[in-house]
């Protein structure tokens, strides 16, 4: 059993000291009126400008400015907000070069690029994501390097959330994060890409490159990530290693030994063979990427996976990017606050410090945060809760701006109106990211003829309110991994509310797709039913022009749909009005045979013209 290592008093109070310097230091504490001034002859702003204001901080009279824009076409007003081409071309005009600044404030802590001071900079465990195509094995690696029995608790074999892990090898740690599998999880195989250093991507021995695979391989290029190929199931008799490294050429990823740079480890998660070798390649390229973090500052980092825990309430999983966490900070996380109340790693074990690249269930949060979030750390809870209201007013106003097109109000319009069928979908999962994933999993179904609209997906049991919700919007209630309690199936019962549970994604999606398929308005599509040409034309008075025809083909009908054809060209189209057999009143006349047409309020017809009857039948 490892000891504990104590940290003094005058070490903890030096730190503190050191991580408030370094967060009162950071570029988003710059005081708001220096958004605009002159230095060295360079005009720098970091906001959009008024005439006026431009007027005051390049030191330009501003009947001057307005006179410049008037010769060049431009009549505005002193108060008016000037754009940024507007801007550069008054500057250059009074001789100023011009430079626009980003500066973001703690409001926006996504986008803070702060520059650690070198000599605080530690070496981080690299962060390390497994991808590849379902039941290829990757659980079952990371439930091999971890010694654990995750997979088989696992619905199906397949993975249905993100986990992190981390483990210790030759003294150095590796931070794991286990991917789900199936394709509905893509949006959560990009997350995970976005915060890794180097992508494990399993490909099985056996069944070579699949399609998810190869999704597996553009996110973690277009997220920058370094690979390493793990070729596992090599224990199976079929295990064919160069055929995987052949069909992975064809998406650039080069083993070494093919003159590439990927390396590539062949191994099995059922015997253990290559495991070893595996994490001494993560080690080896982490080592040549330099991985590095500043410890003594205030954490910021990402959720991986948020969920609401019936004794903890909201809870969530963080991978601690740089800085470190404490179990007594104040964070922001989306547009939520909380005081860190509990952290434990992913052995369950309470800790009280969370450093660069390692990953924490924390408690104590308001909400339960989106997975994906990013969350940064504040010095108290006045700040932290300025910064929360401000990110959650920015994305009310976000939201009240977007397009209304998907209001719940303006698709049922869409669907009186017979432009589009909807079918409305409720989802609540046991995770955020479950959740999400279905949202993007089932919108994806829409076509054309049928569009699936996601009117919420939460983490959280099924309550009172999603059930009104889809009482209201005639929605259907998927629960994934949750089932409703008595109430809320009695409750769901008298509203006439259908809740499906579902453990499996792909049996959801499934589901889903054959109730689409039901609702297809079938296609229709022309038959010609039969032709008679037009050889004698005669006048009946209270009756008008009469076509005396001979059926060429098929079949010609009393009340159906014609067009009629003069030298090939459609010259009316409308219904025949009677049909005679001699004086006799028929249904139809078949091919061969002769009879007497009327078209209805039509009598421009003359000898040789074609009458072709149609009529409109379902598509098979």
């Amino acid at each position: 059993m490892k000891k504990k290592q104590f940290v003094s008093q005058k070490e903890r109070n030096e730190a503190a000291v050191h991580r408030q310097a370094n967060f009162e230091s950071r570029p988003h504490n710059k005081k708001k009126e220096e958004y605009a001034k002159v230095n060295g002859g360079v005009f720098v702003y970091s906001k959009p400008l008024t005439t006026a204001e431009l007027s005051k901080a390049i030191n330009v009279p501003v009947n001057a400015i307005l006179k410049f824009l008037f010769m060049n076409g431009k009549v505005v007003n002193i108060n008016q907000t000037l754009d940024d081409d507007t801007i550069g071309t008054i500057c250059l005009e009074f001789n100023y070069d011009f430079k626009k600044e980003k500066v973001v404030d703690a409001e926006h802590f996504e986008d803070l690029e702060i520059a650690d001071d070198p000599k605080d900079l530690k070496e981080r465990a690299p962060v390390v994501t497994v991808m590849g195509h379902v039941d290829h094995g990757k659980t079952s690696i990371i439930d091999a390097i971890r010694h654990t029995k995750v997979a088989e608790g696992e619905a199906g074999g397949i993975s249905q959330a993100i986990g992190a892990y981390q483990k210790e090898f030759h003294g150095k740690k590796i931070t794991i994060i286990d991917t789900p599998g199936h394709a509905a999880f893509t949006a959560m195989r990009a997350r995970g890409a976005q915060v890794t250093d180097i992508v494990v991507l399993v490909v099985a021995a056996d069944d070579g490159v699949m399609p998810q695979t190869v999704e597996a391989i553009n996110h973690a290029k277009a997220a920058n990530c370094a690979i390493i190929v793990a070729i596992n199931k090599m224990d199976k008799p079929g295990a064919n290693p160069r055929r995987v490294k052949e069909e992975l050429m064809a998406h650039d990823v080069i083993a070494e030994d093919y003159g590439g740079d990927v390396m590539m480890i062949p191994v099995s998660a059922k015997t253990g063979q290559g495991l070893e070798d595996l994490l001494d390649a993560i080690l080896v390229k982490a080592e040549m990427m330099e991985l590095k973090a500043n410890p003594n500052r205030y954490a910021i980092g990402t959720v991986l996976e948020a969920n609401l825990d019936k004794g903890e309430g909201p809870k969530a999983t963080l991978l601690v990017q740089n800085g470190t966490l404490t179990n007594s900070d104040y964070i922001v996380v989306g547009d939520i606050y909380g005081k860190v109340r509990r952290m434990t790693n992913d052995y369950g074990q309470v800790v009280k410090t969370a450093g660069p690249s390692m990953p924490v269930a924390v408690t104590g949060l308001s909400a339960v945060p989106n997975a994906g979030d990013r969350f940064m750390a504040f010095p108290d809870e006045k700040e932290a809760k300025a910064v929360a209201e401000k990110r959650a007013l920015a994305k009310r106003e976000q939201q009240q701006a977007g397009t209304s097109a998907a209001t719940l109000a303006d698709l049922n319009n869409l669907v009186n109106a017979g432009k589009v069928q909807t079918i409305n979908v409720i989802v609540k999962a046991d995770t955020d990211g479950s959740a999400e994933a279905l949202r993007t999993a089932l919108e994806k179904l829409s076509n054309d003829q049928v569009k699936v609209k996601v009117i919420s997906a939460m983490a959280g049991a099924i309550n009172d309110s999603d059930v009104l919700l889809a009482q209201a919007s005639h929605a259907i209630i998927y629960g994934f991994n949750i089932r409703p309690d008595a109430h809320i199936s009695e409750m769901a019962a008298e509203a006439k509310v259908e809740i499906r549970p579902y453990r499996i994604i792909y049996e959801l999606l499934d589901e889903m797709t054959n109730l689409m398929k039901g609702m297809y308005k079938a296609e229709k599509v022309e038959n010609v039913t039969g032709q008679a040409e037009i050889r004698h034309i005669f006048k009946i008075s209270h009756i008008g022009v009469v076509g005396g025809s001979y059926v060429t083909s098929g079949v010609i009908k009393a009340g159906e749909k014609i067009r009629l054809l003069r030298a090939g060209v459609v010259t009316y189209e409308g219904k025949i009005s009677s049909l005679k057999r001699f004086k006799d009143d028929a249904k139809e006349v078949k091919e061969g045979y002769e009879c007497g047409i009327t078209i209805e309020n039509y009598n421009d017809i003359k000898e040789g013209d074609i009458i072709e009857g149609y009529e409109m039948v379902d598509k098979e």
